[in-house]
């Protein structure tokens, strides 16, 4: 189990003055690459091995959302680790008015072509399992709906997004599926910045780069008992980079009725 403070960034608040979801996805990465290095493997030591680890899945639940400036506890520990090549990840945060977001992370390692290999002996033990009867997060249960519009937008990445590995890295995918619904608002004329993260589930096909050329397909697919809005995104183009799921609500209105 590794433990550490961490918190957001002004950059990370909207007008709202709340994080938005994909920085809660920069803060999970910031826990793990910090986890990681106190075990004894910071990056360095994966580009000496010639190995890497890449997200291939995530399922995050924001429990409520946190501002610039509020302290938060971070807790996590590797879940799983099968076949000596695949692993889960859980990441917790907190604070003093308890649960803020949880996350399962699902990472792949491989070699530095990003094809799968198993990990030494050396990098198993560094990450023993921990903590089994905690559950793997998940998406809330929903109720479908089959007739909605699309909506989506294209664009082509910037040279300067590009991660250590030369690629959009993945919390700016969220961004991706958020800025669909976003704009999909702007055009029914609703405020933009009252979208609300609930819940989110992306699974990584392939690594956007700078010049590829990027379409997101979004779609309303269906409402949870609480009446929260859940979006089916698909994110092709060049090839295909990612399928997700976000759960939203909105501050003045109800996305089903507003997107539906």
């Amino acid at each position: 189990m590794y433990e550490t403070s961490i918190g957001i960034p002004r950059h990370g608040a909207g007008p709202r003055e709340v994080a938005r979801a994909s920085e809660i996805w920069r803060l999970f990465q910031e826990v793990a690459m910090e986890a990681t290095t106190a075990a004894g493997w910071p990056p360095e030591r994966y580009r000496a091995a010639g190995t890497a680890f890449v997200i291939y899945g995530m399922t995050a639940v924001h429990h409520r959302e946190v501002g610039y400036g509020q302290a938060l506890r971070a807790r996590t520990w590797v879940y799983d680790f099968k076949r000596a090549t695949l692993t889960r990840r859980q990441i917790r945060l907190e604070d003093d008015g308890g649960p803020v977001a949880s996350c399962t992370q699902q990472w792949v390692h491989t070699d530095t072509d990003l094809s799968p290999v198993p990990a030494s002996p050396e990098l198993l033990a560094a990450f023993p399992p921990e903590r089994p009867e905690v559950p793997a997060v998940t998406l809330p249960d929903f109720q479908r709906i089959d007739d909605a519009p699309g909506f989506g937008f294209a664009f082509t990445p910037w040279h300067v997004w590009m991660d250590p590995l030369a690629h959009v890295n993945h919390p700016t995918y969220v961004d991706f599926c958020d800025e669909s619904t976003c704009r999909a608002l702007a055009d029914a004329g609703l405020d933009p910045q009252g979208l609300v993260p609930v819940a989110e589930h992306v699974r990584f096909k392939s690594g956007a780069c700078a010049g590829d050329e990027v379409v997101v397909r979004s779609r309303l697919v269906g409402r949870t008992a609480r009446g929260d809005a859940v979006f089916r995104h698909d994110i092709g183009g060049t090839r295909p980079f990612a399928q997700a799921t976000t759960v939203r609500r909105h501050v003045d209105v109800g996305l089903v009725e507003a997107l539906g």
